[in-house]
């Protein structure tokens, strides 16, 4: 009966610790902090200011990225300037705009880099933002750009489905 009491004890202050200390926890909100705060410089406008989406479709994807306020001109027109940029340059086989937010170079890059010429990438508007539109016809490049997609889904914590 004492053993027992102890571990309930125990239990109870584990449970109870600031989850500050644990290395994991900051860790993972480091990594958030650092993927928002490398957004903003990597996208020219504020991640808090704009709703992203990351879309699986059957013949690829699609990044959105849409304000918050219909009324806000300035990010709308720098989500657009962003997203026709980064069309241009996915089509040349250059992520590293998504390699410095991340930290890394996300799942799915080297093959998209590789099969740049399976792939299309295409702008376009939408009435409060812009999409990246990403679409192939060659599995090994379709696998690729939802392996990319689902990876941002994750790391923004997004919830957007996982699956085409």
């Amino acid at each position: 009966m004492k053993a027992l009491a102890v571990v309930l004890l125990l239990a109870g202050n584990v449970s109870a610790q600031d989850m500050s200390s644990c290395p994991m926890h900051d860790a993972k909100s480091t990594h958030a902090a650092d993927v928002d705060s490398h957004g903003d410089m990597a996208m020219g406008f504020p991640h808090d200011k704009t709703t992203h989406h990351f879309r699986l479709a059957p013949d690829g994807g699609a990044i959105e990225v849409t304000v918050n306020d219909p009324k806000d001109t300035q990010n709308l027109d720098a989500i657009r300037i962003h997203l026709r940029h980064i069309a241009s340059m996915f089509a040349n086989g250059n992520f590293s705009a998504p390699m410095f937010v991340h930290s890394q170079t996300p799942p799915g890059v080297t093959e998209m880099t590789y099969r740049r010429g399976d792939l299309v990438y295409a702008f376009e508007e939408l009435p409060t933002g812009g999409r990246l539109r990403i679409k192939t016809t060659n599995q090994d490049a379709l696998n690729a750009v939802h392996d990319f997609l689902i990876f941002q889904i994750r790391d923004h914590h997004t919830g957007d489905a996982e699956h085409a």
